[in-house]
């Protein structure tokens, strides 16, 4: 049965901290003492006040602990019960006025209970607020419960005194069995969460983070809920143990609790109609609105929630967007977007930049005799519609799947990799470099909308979202090697004369075939080797012209980073630039570290000071973070010019100026091919007879769709090539000899600039 106790109505409002737990010397009102910094100074009511108040229907148990300023006006106090320590700030002849909601300022028809409240507050049928640190001028109108327990944990994965250690929350990510969980605190990053979340063999690491985030809070009892300035909230029925920041707006929410609302005047957080919110911790800048159910989860800065979303036992990162769907135990990072009612995820690590689409089904599949796998994909994992993956399945960066049911667990080491289940073959077919070759527009697009999107107020994690960077770049070049081994194995097969080769005959034939440029490469049946964990033919296509793309590409990268660092410094000439760099430049590993791109060597080093005892908290993590990122460049620069050496031989220290501005010029020709992909793929929108038939004549259509030539992003890139010709042409003309200037410093300038 339902245990109801029974107390004297004198004790209401009274001993909220259970007297085991308050410290020897103090009272019950210690800590809502050392909260409250408002900076009020509150005094007894005046018999005149009481007398007002009493005719106005008020009733208090003890007026005498009731407080109030200078500017307290009791007529604007009416038909409210006052229960334990209240006190009021001013009180004015004003009315609130919020998106066209008006309302005196005042307290009316409403039961308080020992609550402390800044100036020209507006509270107005609110049937039970307790234990609550209201601010300046807040609107709280039709509110059923607004409740602080003495225990309050406010989303964050402590225990309080005296607790049991079965209550504290974690955030199950990743997998479902539980054994990558987190526990989630406020002003947790995606790094933090991502490095909590691996090494789960280093105890001496997990215990230090789990020291980190226990000493980031007090467990004592007796915290206040807090409600900041200018935070409007109406219409909801239960608040309990929630934490809300200023500038708030929270409408029509069915049940809060157990919640950390950050929310500020620069980056307002705003919750809506129907939601239902439980154990979690939502930063600044976020919007949950119409039906969502959330459990367990944190909510990055600047993420959505929208129209009957689920998310449970997830860390949403920054700038993402989920509706209507549902996921579940997943690690989400930054720039994520899943938008339709009939999309699923679950027991995933989502590097960012990725995109689910309707119907997708990714995890959960029972395909074991234990809890389900894990699925991990690099940046900028885009799923087409209806796709069905298996765990554990694990992808490149910039992977698309299109349509289909995939039978087994796929590993797809190639970025910009089209993935296609042909049913009809029986086959798995990887074009890698597709986004290149089919789709540039897309691609270069989102690169730039992920950056126009970061609305991230504090910075502390250096977001990465080009395309080409040092985690792609790696791919790549590790591709080429796979390209040459396989394109080898291939033509040995054709040729009858595959028996007791090895691996290094294999590349070597493979490379010849590739660098000349053989068409003999796109007769080949080219097999992907552990592609799929099954027995049927994984095809690779498109290699040849894929394996050029992606050594332009690491050309183009380790030139654009060089022409950056010339950009930012005063070189007197090329080989004050070749002084600088490192004689032996190694290609090194990277991780993605919440959307950051950090050297692997540097994360050693990071995790060997967590161990030591020589890092001691998460801020100082944070500071390890920014530091990595004011590095950023010079790592990135010193990577790509490794890359460039692994995968042609050129070692920028050791060249010419002469082949230095060749690969000027290269860079020139590639980043007009850039743009030239990038134009054709978005006229296939236009040109496609299935796309035009919609619209009855091209004039509808353009007015539909914006012309193709009045396109702002094409228009935006073709400025970006002109001032990046200029630039080189800066360089080069700053290279080269006074009686060459002339005739060396013609670069040729496309048709149309």
């Amino acid at each position: 049965m339902n245990t109801i106790k029974k107390n004297p109505v004198q004790s209401l409002g009274y001993n909220f901290i259970p007297a085991d737990f308050i410290p020897k010397g103090k009272n019950e009102y210690y800590l809502r003492n050392q909260q409250n910094l408002n900076g009020i100074q509150y005094r007894q009511l005046t018999a005149y006040e009481i007398e007002v108040l009493v005719r106005n229907r008020n009733t208090s148990d003890n007026w005498n602990n009731i407080f109030v300023s200078n500017a307290f006006n009791p007529e604007l106090v009416q038909n409210c019960k006052f229960y334990g320590l209240v006190r009021i700030g001013k009180l004015e002849p004003f009315y609130m006025e919020f998106k066209n909601l008006r309302r005196p300022v005042g307290f009316y028809n409403s039961t308080i209970i020992s609550c402390d409240f800044g100036d020209n507050v507006v509270i107005d049928n609110v049937t039970y607020i307790s234990h609550y640190i209201v601010g300046n001028e807040v609107i709280i109108i039709n509110v059923n419960e607004a409740a602080t327990t003495d225990y309050a944990k406010f989303g964050n994965g402590i225990v309080k005194d005296g607790e049991a250690e079965e209550i504290r929350i974690w955030l199950e990510v990743c997998n479902e069995n539980g054994g990558r969980k987190i526990m989630p605190f406020d002003g947790m990053l995606p790094g933090d969460a991502y490095l909590w979340s691996r090494f789960r063999d280093n105890e001496i690491l997990q215990k230090r983070f789990m020291e980190f985030s226990t000493k980031k809070f007090d467990n004592r009892r007796g915290y206040y809920g807090t409600i900041g300035d200018r935070t409007v909230i109406k219409n909801c029925r239960i608040l309990k143990d929630v934490n809300i920041g200023s500038d708030a707006y929270i409408k029509g929410a069915n049940k809060i609790k157990n919640v950390t609302i950050n929310s500020s005047a620069e980056a307002m957080t705003q919750i809506g109609e129907g939601c239902e919110l439980v154990n979690g911790i939502i930063d600044h800048g976020c919007r949950i609105f119409y039906g969502v159910k959330a459990v367990r989860f944190f909510m990055a800065s600047h993420s959505q929630l929208k129209y009957g979303a689920r998310l449970i036992n997830s860390y949403l990162g920054n700038n993402s967007t989920i509706s209507c769907c549902e996921v579940l135990n997943s690690l989400i990072f930054p720039s994520h977007e899943q938008h339709h009612n009939n999309s699923f995820l679950c027991a995933a690590l989502l590097n960012g930049q990725t995109n689910i689409a309707a119907g997708a089904t990714i995890g959960s599949n029972h395909n074991s005799r234990g809890a389900d796998g894990e699925m991990i994909a690099g940046r900028g994992f885009w799923p087409g519609l209806c796709v069905s993956l298996k765990h554990n399945s694990k992808f490149a960066s910039f992977a698309i799947l299109a349509k289909g049911d995939y039978p087994a667990e796929l590993n797809i080491p190639t970025p910009f990799s089209l993935v296609s289940n042909e049913v009809h073959k029986n086959e798995l077919v990887v074009m890698p470099g597709y986004w290149f070759l089919y789709n540039l527009y897309a691609l270069a697009r989102n690169s730039w909308k992920y950056v126009d999107r970061d609305k991230r107020d504090n910075k502390i994690q250096n977001i990465e979202f080009n395309f080409l960077a040092p985690d792609t770049i790696n791919e790549i070049v590790h591709s080429l090697s796979l390209f040459q081994k396989l394109t080898g194995l291939a033509y040995l097969k054709k040729e009858k004369d595959q028996a007791n080769i090895s691996d290094e005959e294999a590349i070597s034939i493979g490379k010849e075939l590739l660098e000349s440029n053989s068409t003999v490469v796109n007769e080949l049946d080219i097999v992907g080797v552990n592609f799929e964990n099954s027995g049927r033919l994984v095809r690779l296509v498109k290699v040849l012209p894929c394996y050029h793309i992606f050594k332009d590409l690491i050309s183009y990268y380790a030139v654009h980073q060089l022409i950056e660092y010339f950009d930012e410094n005063d070189f007197a000439n090329f080989e004050a630039i070749q002084d600088s760099l490192p004689s032996r430049p190694i290609l090194t590993g990277w991780l993605n570290i919440g959307g950051q791109l950090i050297p692997q060597s540097e994360i050693e080093k990071l995790l060997k000071n967590i161990q030591s005892n020589k890092i001691r908290s998460w801020n100082d993590v944070h500071d390890f973070y920014e530091q990595q990122g004011i590095v950023y460049k010079q790592q990135k620069l010193y990577h790509a010019i490794a890359a460039l050496k692994e995968s042609t031989g050129i070692h920028i220290k050791k060249i010419s100026e002469s082949v230095f501005g060749n690969l000027l010029q290269k860079n020139i020709h590639v980043r007009e091919w850039m743009l030239s992909q990038i134009q054709e793929s978005r006229a296939k929108d236009y040109e496609n007879p299935f796309r035009r038939m919609v619209y009855e004549n091209e004039e509808e259509m353009n007015k539909i769709l914006g012309s193709l030539d009045g396109n702002s992003f094409i228009k935006q890139e073709t400025g970006l090539l002109a001032t990046y010709r200029k630039k080189i042409g800066g360089i080069l003309k700053k290279m080269a000899p006074k009686s060459t200037k002339a005739r060396q410093n013609k670069i040729p300038v496309p048709a149309g600039n």
